[in-house]
């Protein structure tokens, strides 16, 4: 892998957001939609309900984390899309470019865009609404940890499914984290849910990120070793993620699928 090709796919992605202010405000507009739109719902049920608990880290804090997961995840897949919608994805493989080197590439600017973000988001509910997540100390580096790696595994996975069905298939991409979040219990305890739904949420990272953090609000501790499955289920997604965007990739190469592309077609 040579580093200076994963920085010219991360290059080529920052001259398309410093062109375009329309891929720019995307990245603030629907955080500061969230924040506000949810920082007021807190506020509201601290009102109405027993001031005992403090609802604003439960609620607000589960949906800056999911949001963080959601960002890296379609983040990296609007970075791949925009070399499917632009018909640059030959002109990139006529190049020595490899897979490697351009999924890193992508995985990297999704990352910068995120860290982005998260930092608008923390800075936004601490000085509107309160928000701190110094209650959750150094636990807080596992929790986006694991949120960070099942976020790039989901990306991934999404690219190789529009890579493989053809560009009108993206709308099968965006809507994977809603799918997601009544299993990964963002904003409920998974004993609340049906067993065959539990079983669904233990096989996702995130479960275990929002169940210790709900632990660590209600005066308890977050589990390490259910933290440590999180992260080895993580690591683990990814290696499969990738094993399937190659596969499909070798396939669209040997079966010229990337020649026959186009907007209408999903097979």
């Amino acid at each position: 892998m040579r580093p200076h090709r994963t920085a010219a796919v991360m290059l080529r992605q920052a001259y398309l957001l410093r062109g375009s202010l329309a891929r720019v405000l995307p990245i603030f507009t629907w955080i500061v939609v969230d924040i506000v739109l949810w920082g007021f719902i807190t506020r509201y049920l601290n009102d109405v309900t027993s001031p005992t608990f403090d609802l604003v880290p439960a609620l607000l804090g589960a949906v800056l984390l999911w949001d963080f997961f959601v960002r890296i995840m379609h983040g990296l897949s609007t970075a791949f899309l925009e070399d499917i919608w632009s018909r640059n994805f030959l002109n990139l493989f006529a190049t020595p470019l490899s897979v490697g080197e351009y999924v890193t590439g992508l995985v990297l600017t999704s990352v910068s865009t995120s860290i982005v973000g998260l930092l608008v988001m923390v800075v936004l509910a601490g000085v509107v609404f309160g928000l701190s997540f110094g209650v959750f100390g150094l636990m807080l580096l596992p929790f986006l940890l694991v949120l960070f790696l099942f976020g790039i595994a989901l990306g991934i996975l999404a690219n190789a499914i529009v890579l493989r069905l053809g560009p009108a298939s993206e709308w099968f991409v965006w809507p994977l984290p809603a799918l997601i979040t009544p299993f990964a219990g963002v904003f409920y305890p998974i004993s609340t849910l049906p067993d065959w739904m539990q079983y669904v949420s233990y096989g996702l990272p995130p479960a275990y990120v929002f169940e210790g953090m709900r632990a660590i609000l209600f005066g308890s501790h977050a589990s390490a070793i259910l933290l440590l499955l999180s992260v080895s289920l993580s690591v683990f997604y990814i290696f499969v993620a990738c094993w399937v965007f190659t596969a499909v990739y070798r396939h669209a190469v040997r079966t010229g699928l990337l020649a026959r592309y186009s907007a209408e077609s999903v097979a």
